[in-house]
């Protein structure tokens, strides 16, 4: 009882702590949590549908990077931000499931295996079905075959209704630039973050359940993990990346 009072009390008040950080106009800002530092972008549902997947360009290319992403946008159109969504094959496929405008670009994959995709329970972040946003586990995916906009399958989770992947280690000592993606229990708001400086998956999780108070999270990688974010001074550069997710704007 003690323990869980605790919880509810650091949840608590990471929350008043992440909302009195001033986010941009791109919906992007930087928090605290746990003293690691991070960056979160803010997605609410009525932005779902500038919300954008991205595997392959126009020649079945994979796109790979920002920059390429940036130079495909419409006339008018900003990238606000956008990070790697989900991990990927030497050849840049997706390991799991990829879903792009309604059309599945590649199959779900619930098999356990090894590296942190199989390291289950993994899940699948998808928008534009029953609710804006859903993180959701994927042997329930498979169960269920909701349906989705966007979708991108990648593990393991972070949270499971509420409770940290039983795999994750308090004094672990792997640690990685992180990324991922969780949702509001209403599925009305997704917030994706990146830490600044490499953390574990036991602190990576921790800031989504008690930093931002949610129920579900998913990982998205780690060592490879990049973000673009003009508003937060972020333009993340390095290897070439498979799945990338982000919003795009309108110039007004």
């Amino acid at each position: 009882m003690i323990l869980e009072l605790q919880r509810q009390l650091g949840v608590a008040l990471g929350m008043i702590f992440a909302m009195v950080q001033p986010a941009t106009s791109e919906g992007c800002g930087r928090i605290e949590h746990d003293g690691q530092g991070y960056v979160v972008c803010q997605v609410e549902a009525a932005q779902e549908p500038a919300l954008r997947l991205w595997q392959d360009g126009d020649d079945g290319q994979p796109l790979n990077n920002f920059s390429n992403i940036r130079k495909g946008l419409g006339q008018g159109e900003n990238l606000s931000f956008a990070m790697n969504a989900g991990m990927f094959h030497p050849d840049y496929r997706p390991v799991g499931l990829l879903v792009i405008e309604g059309q599945e670009r590649h199959p779900l994959n619930p098999n356990a295996g090894g590296g942190n995709f199989g390291m289950l329970p993994n899940g699948v972040f998808c928008t534009g079905g029953a609710r804006p946003f859903q993180v959701i586990e994927s042997r329930a995916f498979a169960r269920t075959q909701p349906d989705c906009r966007l979708a991108t399958q990648s593990g393991p989770m972070l949270v499971i209704d509420g409770e940290l992947h039983p795999r994750f280690l308090v004094d672990s000592d792997s640690r990685y630039i992180r990324n991922g993606v969780g949702v509001a229990p209403d599925g009305q708001t997704a917030w994706f973050a990146i830490s600044d400086r490499p953390v574990t998956f036991y602190e990576f999780g921790r800031l989504f359940r008690d930093g931002l108070g949610l129920r579900d999270a998913l990982y998205f990688d780690g060592s490879i993990s990049r973000l673009y974010a003009p508003g937060v001074n972020r333009a993340d550069f390095g290897r070439s990346l498979g799945p990338i997710i982000g919003l795009v704007t309108r110039a007004e």
